[in-house]
């Protein structure tokens, strides 16, 4: 059986950064630990000092596939994660036919069979009418029940009350929200056009799309959890005002999680002159107050995991006029990178970095053996050179989409090594052709 050995790491695990080796057979962590001698006819890896981390696992993705495949699909957006240093992605639902079915679900898995660099798990998405198929949903099918509960991108708003209250009292798994409420953002909408016409600037959309609106319905989704008993995961968090409703305990403790996503944590709305639709996103980027609150909350333990909420678009899409142009965002390729460098000007440690993105999606989706660098688990691991600078360049972006929002920024790490399942899918600035993704399991039910 193939073996690999990474000599000379600098491993951050488990709240801890220290000295080590890792040697892996197959697929597998056979040991960590100090001096681990070199196996006969294995491949060595000297790390040489550089960060060792197990791979991101991206709670928030949207790959496109299938039906919107123009933007991206799950082999090239998966090599682009691969190349950030994700080693496992959940993706969502409202791609196109939706997946609302379980034989939709089915159907998704059996495309990414043999076609991802990167580990996969595919959400259930829910409806005003699919109940039945939630309530069919077996543990392990999906990684979570996907719920709009406020209008973005594809036609998946559910803002039926008894609806919601039916999702929240039968999801056999963890439900995750998108939290906006649509009739405050229509209204907010109207009043823009009023004022603008159709000529509505971009530093209008964090106004349009509120911080009120993010709240009203926040609390909504959390009332209702505590309501039913519900296992509640709240995505994409973006404002000062809704870390009240979060808990600063730890995640073992909790039955209503949060996360951020890495363009929360990096741009704020001074940046919509620079960078106009293209950091266009639901929900908006806000105020540097808000980005501020978001790195607070992180630090106290009311935010538990960071995502990347990944959304490509064409370039052709977003250069249109608010309204035209569509919300989302290219992430996945850079996304640890921009947390090393928040780490870089002492926002965050590394040792919160893998907690948020590594350990707490495993802990909280019930990811089997994934997430951490423990003997026996399966080897996703990532070399993170902190000393060695990356300047964007488009020409490097590998999402399909071809554009970056962080072109021309120079990040202060690098991504020098990715492995996955063992085996070794980016090294040395290039993708090695290895797929190596498998599908997930995922053990946590209500």
């Amino acid at each position: 059986m193939k073996t690999l050995l990474i000599t000379n790491a600098r491993l951050i695990n488990e709240g801890a950064i220290r000295d080590a080796d890792v040697l892996i057979r197959g697929d597998r962590i056979e040991q960590v630990g100090g001096s681990i001698a070199a196996p006969g006819n294995g491949e060595v890896i000297d790390a040489a000092g550089r960060f060792l981390m197990p791979g991101m696992i991206d709670d928030q993705v949207h790959f496109r596939e299938p039906g919107l495949t123009a933007k991206g699909d799950l082999a090239t957006e998966s090599a682009a994660a691969a190349a950030g240093g994700i080693t496992s992605f959940m993706d969502m639902p409202n791609v196109d036919p939706l997946t609302v079915t379980r034989e939709e679900l089915a159907a998704k898995y059996r495309r990414a069979e043999g076609r991802c660099s990167a580990n996969y798990g595919f959400y259930l998405g829910a409806t005003n009418t699919n109940i039945e198929e939630i309530k069919a949903l077996e543990i392990g099918e999906a990684c979570g029940i996907k719920v709009f509960m406020g209008a973005s991108t594809g036609d998946m708003l559910v803002d039926d009350h008894d609806a919601l209250e039916l999702i929240f009292e039968h999801a056999p798994v963890i439900v995750d929200t998108h939290c906006e409420d649509s009739p405050m953002i229509w209204a907010n909408e109207a009043q823009a056009k009023e004022q603008y016409g159709d000529d509505v600037p971009l530093t209008e959309h964090p106004n349009i799309r509120s911080a009120d609106a993010c709240l009203k319905s926040s609390t909504l989704a959390t009332g209702l959890a505590r309501k039913h008993d519900a296992l509640l995961h709240v995505l994409h968090l973006t404002t000062a005002i809704e870390m009240d409703l979060f808990s600063p305990a730890h995640r073992s403790e909790k039955r209503i999680t949060a996360e951020v996503c890495v363009h929360h944590l990096w741009f704020d709305e001074s940046r919509y002159d620079e960078l106009g639709t293209r950091i266009k996103c639901n929900p908006a980027i806000k105020r540097a107050e808000d980005r501020e609150a978001l790195l607070a909350a992180l630090n106290d333990g009311r935010i538990d995991i960071i995502a990347t909420d990944h959304a490509p678009h064409t370039a052709e899409e977003k250069d249109n006029p608010y309204f035209k142009a569509p919300a989302g965002l290219p992430l996945v390729q850079h996304a640890v990178q921009v947390l090393f460098d928040l780490a870089a000007r002492g926002s965050i440690s590394h040792e919160l970095i893998v907690d948020r993105v590594c350990h707490a999606p495993a802990d909280i989706f019930g990811v089997g053996e994934r997430g951490y660098v423990r003997e026996g688990y399966f080897a996703d691991l990532v070399i993170v050179d902190p000393h060695k600078s990356t300047t964007v360049q488009s020409a490097d972006v590998l999402y399909k989409c071809g554009w970056s929002p962080f072109e021309g920024h120079t990040f202060s790490s690098t991504i020098d090594t990715t492995i996955v399942n063992g085996e070794a899918v980016w090294r040395d600035g290039r993708l090695t052709g290895a797929i190596a993704g498998k599908r997930m399991d995922f053990s946590r039910a209500r």
